[in-house]
């Protein structure tokens, strides 16, 4: 299952968000509010997948799980500025 969630990574991660959703219980064990995760689907997709990814039960995120959610977020804000200066 991990391989196929990269590969669908590659090519959207919100598609990705959304077969963690349906085929395992990694969302609900990583966000306690349905809010949170839908939001992040909407503004943060790589953000929220880093962290779905990351999360463990009992320990929350650690050590070099906070270095992918910290690159993730860089590449959320990085297609937001893109398309920002496209637009300019």
């Amino acid at each position: 299952m991990p391989c196929l969630v990269a590969l669908v990574a590659m090519i959207s991660p919100r598609l990705a968000i959304v077969l963690l959703w349906l085929f395992t219980d990694r969302n609900t064990i990583a966000f306690e509010s349905g809010w949170i995760a839908i939001l992040g689907f909407l503004l943060l997709p790589w953000t929220t997948l880093a962290w779905i990814l990351c999360y463990a039960p009992f320990f929350g995120i650690q050590g070099f799980g906070w270095i992918i959610i910290v690159f993730a977020f860089i590449v959320d804000m990085s297609t937001y500025f893109k398309g920002a200066t496209a637009r300019n």
